[in-house]
């Protein structure tokens, strides 16, 4: 696709609707986050955010999304090692484990999208700082979403914190345009050069979702074509909102 030629500016009634598909999403994500706890399968978990969406007259974006074959489900969860697009199954949450859950929903024809990192029980240091270094990336990605910056500018502000906590974030994935498509321009790398890039304008809205990987910036899928694994193994974490740029301060969109 062309990243440049899908940029679509929102206008406040268009905001109006993504705000409520992103408040959807978000509480969707609550109840997720609720029933994680050691023994529950990924696909009971599925089954929450589906009965929220399905609750409040609102579409699951992810549900049939092109690929190898249709995505199967209403969110992807990832656990560990496993950075983004995990089907839910019959696997079991453990103690110790941390859980990556992703959602998108439609509402009125635009889409809300957002995602969390959260430990399951008792969580190690090191899955601990991760999952607070990602978010606080995420956040520090957020204040560089201003009219007159650049898309490098978000993504070097990214890396630069990232990477000085010893961390690394991957290069294949990024954040992006969202609004009537789940895909839109611009698209927003999480690493970057300040002042390089699409000019961020009023009425664009993001998709911000740092990746963060313990051991390696490099990536693989796995074999049922859709989950993304660190490539050596290493716990990682993927953390999302949706975006608007506004004059001053901009919005959080998937906020409960």
């Amino acid at each position: 696709m062309s990243w440049e030629r899908s940029i679509t500016l929102k206008n406040k009634r268009e905001l109006e609707i993504m705000r409520e598909a992103g408040r959807i999403n978000a509480l969707a994500l609550e109840e997720v986050k609720k029933a994680i706890c050691p023994g529950v399968t990924t696909a009971e978990l599925d089954k929450v955010a589906a009965e929220v969406l399905r609750k409040h007259g609102a579409k699951p974006a992810f549900l049939g999304v092109p690929g190898a074959y249709p995505y199967p489900a209403t969110t992807t969860i990832s656990i560990n090692d496993e950075l983004v697009h995990g089907i839910p199954g019959t696997r079991k949450l453990r103690e110790g484990d941390i859980v990556s859950v992703d959602c998108g929903t439609i509402v009125d024809g635009f889409v809300g999208d957002s995602a969390f990192t959260v430990g399951v029980g008792e969580i190690s240091p090191v899955a601990r700082n991760l999952i607070e270094v990602t978010e606080r990336a995420l956040f520090i990605g957020i204040d560089k979403l201003r009219p007159g910056n650049r898309v490098g500018d978000v993504g070097a502000a990214i890396q630069k914190f990232v990477e000085a906590q010893g961390y690394h974030l991957t290069r294949v994935y990024t954040g992006h345009g969202v609004g009537r498509e789940m895909w839109e321009g611009p698209q927003v790398p999480n690493c970057g050069e300040a002042g390089r890039g699409t000019l961020l304008r009023k009425g664009m809205t993001i998709a911000l979702e740092p990746m963060v990987l313990v051991g390696t910036p490099e990536t693989k899928v796995l074999a049922d074509q859709w989950t993304v694994a660190s490539d050596d193994g290493s716990l990682t974490a993927h953390i999302e909102h949706t975006v608007a740029i506004l004059d001053g301060e901009p919005m959080i969109l998937t906020l409960p």
